[in-house]
């Protein structure tokens, strides 16, 4: 009797996990449940749906996940990220959506963070495209422009302080400092990464195609 009341209860429990596991992957892979980035929304009273890269992340909780409308160029520059999100463009093709960060700004995006950036192209006219001070950020499939000029020379699309003596937040300091690069196209600026911190450019992979270059590498720690 013992033995039949296990495998019932065993039963239960296994059915229990799945449909509570089956459910976690839909909120976590729903498009429908993400946070959005809509320009042109002429509802933003809807739930989830924001005009601006900043506020999107401003509203975020931490593990949320970002999708940028294509089509246009959104804004994006010096916005600090110091929770772990996912920005995701919306296009089938990164080019489709564009993170412009003007003159006189010192990055499109900030990262303190452990983050993750997909299809998405960050334009920065003069500066870097992505700062990383803290924390592991994975970019994949994007695309990385320094727009060419007289002072190309202080453009740099990824820079990396992590590890040096900026001070970060106890609230958002993580372990394992470390930049991650795959499958992105990287254009203009003085070189591709700057780090002055302790960590250093490593296991560079590169793609020669037909009209760009395809990179890929890590920068993490000696």
């Amino acid at each position: 009797m013992s033995y039949i009341c296990i495998l019932v209860a065993s039963i239960f429990f296994c059915y229990c996990f799945s449909v509570y596991y089956v459910r976690w992957c839909y909120l976590a892979c729903h498009p429908r449940l993400w946070l959005r980035v809509e320009q042109s929304a002429k509802d933003l009273s809807e739930p989830g749906v924001f005009p601006s890269i900043e506020k999107a992340v401003s509203a975020a909780r931490p593990g949320d996940t970002i999708l940028i409308a294509a089509g246009g160029r959104h804004l994006a520059s010096n916005i600090q990220i110091n929770k772990p999100l996912c920005l995701i463009g919306g296009g089938e093709l990164p080019d489709e959506t564009t993170l412009l960060c003007s003159r006189g700004s010192d990055s499109a995006l900030e990262f303190i963070s452990t983050c993750k950036l997909a299809n998405l192209t960050v334009k920065a006219e003069l500066g870097c495209c992505l700062l990383h001070k803290s924390g592991r950020l994975t970019i994949d499939s994007c695309i990385l422009q320094c727009e060419a000029s007289p002072l190309d020379y202080l453009s740099c699309p990824i820079i990396s302080t992590a590890g040096g003596n900026e001070v970060v937040s106890s609230a958002v300091k993580t372990k394992g400092n470390r930049v991650s690069v795959s499958q992105t196209r990287i254009e203009g600026g003085a070189k591709a990464v700057l780090t002055s911190g302790d960590l250093t450019l490593q296991q560079v992979r590169v793609i020669y195609a037909r009209t760009s270059v395809y990179f890929w590498f890590d920068v993490d720690s000696q």
